[in-house]
């Protein structure tokens, strides 16, 4: 799956009812509530990958990936924009790229 693909399955999801979309759901409590989401599914992919179990790591990563499109979503990002900040920081070490960063 792409970037762009999971960032269309969102926006399909996210116009679909409530009732019928967990997405829809989701997102219908606001961006704090998606945001508190991510952390709860981040959390758990630390605990997976301190345990070392790498089928339920992959597992619980997917679901970061997935809650991260979703939050992102949330507040009018896409996961392509994300890409392309990537991209744009590709080439330089991330010590410098740390050390440009605005407070």
């Amino acid at each position: 799956m792409t970037p762009d693909q999971l960032d269309q399955i969102i926006a399909t999801r996210a116009a679909a009812s409530p009732d019928e979309s967990w997405t829809a759901k989701l997102l219908a409590k606001g961006p704090d509530k998606v945001a508190e989401k991510f952390g709860e599914e981040a959390i758990e992919a630390v605990i997976e990958a301190v345990k070392g179990d790498a089928d339920r790591l992959t597992s619980e990563a997917a679901d970061v990936l997935f809650h991260l499109a979703v939050m992102l979503h949330s507040r009018g990002v896409t996961l392509a924009q994300v890409m392309e900040e990537l991209g744009r920081r590709q080439g330089q070490s991330g010590l410098a790229e740390k050390a440009a960063r605005k407070p």
